[in-house]
């Protein structure tokens, strides 16, 4: 039996949706998709929701269809531990050494003017290349390699 490929969304659980989604898409070149049929923005599909759904999701997708929709829903409790899975951002791949601990720093810095936390670089140690360990805006975890 032949195994068919399915599409996947990445969903992350966050105290301010919205605010996280455009985090993410300025880190990956993702943009807001439209708003539902019927809505001029999202402001307005938003105000049209009864006051415990406002604010409590927002979306982002790959403008070129490739890569997966990220959704962020809102949930009352706070992060408390690591993730148990993360995005790695792909910014030096094929790179290896100081040219890729240059582009690493380069886009590191960006997405620290973004809201982004260095955490820690992991140096190159025969097995796996140079990453770095960094948090989004609420402090989930993810890797630049």
């Amino acid at each position: 039996m032949a195994s068919m490929i399915k599409q996947f969304q990445v969903t992350f659980d966050c105290a301010e949706p919205e605010l996280v989604a455009r985090f993410w898409c300025e880190v990956l070149g993702y943009v807001v998709p439209p708003p539902p049929e019927g809505f001029a923005t999202w402001d307005e599909f938003n105000h049209s929701l009864p006051p415990e759904r406002q604010d409590a999701a927002f979306a982002c997708v790959d403008p070129t269809g490739a890569g997966p929709r990220l959704y962020f829903q809102r949930v009352p409790e706070g992060k408390v531990v690591k993730n148990r899975v993360h995005l790695d951002v792909r910014a030096g791949t094929g790179l290896v050494g100081e040219e890729r601990l240059a582009v690493l720093e380069a886009e590191c810095a960006r997405l620290v003017a973004l809201g982004a936390v260095r955490v820690q670089l992991l140096r190159a140690d025969g097995v796996n290349e140079s990453c770095i360990v960094m948090q989004d805006v609420e402090g989930n975890e993810f890797c630049l390699d």
